[in-house]
């Protein structure tokens, strides 16, 4: 058995989850079978099972919009993926980005598709922000592409209910199988180079916060909290890559409003590697995701694996890696039916946020006990290795009933 994975994201060009996702998964299905990834960028790495292409932008600049470049340049990448020819015996597809090089593969070539819902474009509304009425063709080709999979793997069970509320889609072809982690990689250390080179405080916790600067990542929130906060403790944002000059925008006002009331804010504006990261998280008191959607939210996983408490909204996947009261403090937000995914009160959310992460930074005993059950769970549920494994049995099956 031979398969083939298209994603958009894949090192040293990874911004988020999907990426993270990709990288490990790959890796580790390459320990057991021959894996060929094709991405978007100019990776050329050959490494035993394990092969990986990038498909760059042709050389012809976009006469489209602006925010029509990212449609187009991956309809092209699609095109690009599946003219090179293929010979595998599946296709598995992350991210919208990669559908339609999905679509085409089944279609031209007759190989089973699997897709991985890393999120749900009707869920994302905010993305036409980004998109414009190229929202409208990520919603089209990810339906397309959903409909006719031959399974569906849904990273929580939150975001299984979701595929089958919206699409047309048989429940027997939706499989949960749950993000990962590199507990090897992912671990507590003692290094500070990373708070030095920041000038961040050394031997004193902070909250924290890492993700990009969008409308899901709800860091527009957590900015409220911070007027709520306890003072003496610092607050580090690693937070980059905004959606748009708008978000980008407002990112900024409400920094600057958070900073005339409390000194101790730290914005790390730059693209972090992993070592990087992983010291910060080690480092930190508290690690916060104030998302108002997160099917998965690896994030969290990250943290607890560098045995961080962690306060989150408890939306989406996020409560099956987040235990209440054991790794952490889920926080509930009641969400605006006019407006979905907006906290029917940010005032609200925003104090209550603050009101978690106060209880923890007030407590070292309550701290501690809670960081070292998230490392447990880590390390019970949620390595690659299982992961990689329940993924090749779903290959075998989709690929014995094809």
């Amino acid at each position: 058995m031979k398969v083939l994975m298209l994603t958009n994201e894949f090192p040293p060009y990874t911004y988020g989850g999907a990426g993270a996702h990709v990288e490990y998964l790959s890796r580790e299905l390459a320990r057991m079978l021959p894996v060929e990834v094709r991405c978007f960028g100019d990776q050329d790495i050959e490494q035993g099972n394990l092969k990986v292409k990038g498909f760059p932008l042709g050389e012809v600049p976009f006469g489209a919009p602006k925010p029509l470049h990212s449609v187009f340049g991956a309809v092209q990448r699609c095109w690009q993926m599946n003219a090179d020819g293929l010979d595998v015996d599946l296709v598995h597809c992350h991210t919208w980005y990669s559908l339609l090089g999905g679509i085409l593969a089944k279609l031209n070539y007759g190989i089973p598709l699997v897709v991985t819902t890393h999120s749900l474009e009707p869920l994302r509304p905010w993305k036409r922000e980004q998109l414009a009425g190229g929202y409208d063709f990520s919603l089209w080709v990810e339906k397309a592409a959903l409909e006719m999979a031959d399974a569906i793997i849904a990273v929580s069970q939150g975001t299984k209910d979701d595929i089958l509320r919206l699409f047309k889609v048989q429940a027997d072809r939706v499989h949960v199988i749950h993000n990962g982690i590199d507990l090897h990689e992912f671990k507590k250390v003692d290094s500070h180079e990373v708070l030095t080179k920041y000038n961040i405080p050394t031997g004193k916790p902070y909250v924290l916060f890492v993700g990009r600067i969008t409308r899901q990542k709800g860091i527009i929130y957590l900015l409220k909290a911070l007027s709520y906060l306890d003072a003496g403790f610092p607050v580090v944002l690693c937070a980059s890559s905004p959606d748009t000059p708008a978000i980008a925008a407002e990112m900024k006002e409400a920094l600057e409003k958070a900073s005339a009331h409390r000194e101790d804010i730290y914005w790390i504006q730059d693209v972090l590697d992993k070592p990087s990261l992983i010291e910060l998280y080690s480092n930190a008191g508290v690690f916060c995701c104030p998302s108002i959607y997160e099917p998965f939210g690896i994030i969290n996983l990250e943290a607890m694996a560098c045995e961080v408490p962690v306060v989150a909204s408890a939306v989406g996947g996020i409560p099956e890696v987040v235990v209440e009261d054991e790794t952490g403090f889920l926080v509930p937000v009641e969400q605006e039916k006019e407006a979905p995914f907006s906290p029917k009160d940010p005032e609200k959310y925003a104090q209550d946020l603050a009101e978690r992460i106060n209880q923890l930074m007030r407590d070292p005993a309550l701290r501690q006990p809670m960081g070292t059950a998230g490392r447990r769970r880590a390390e019970a549920l949620f390595s690659w290795t299982a992961i990689a494994q329940r993924t090749k049995t779903l290959y075998e099956k989709v690929i014995e009933s094809a």
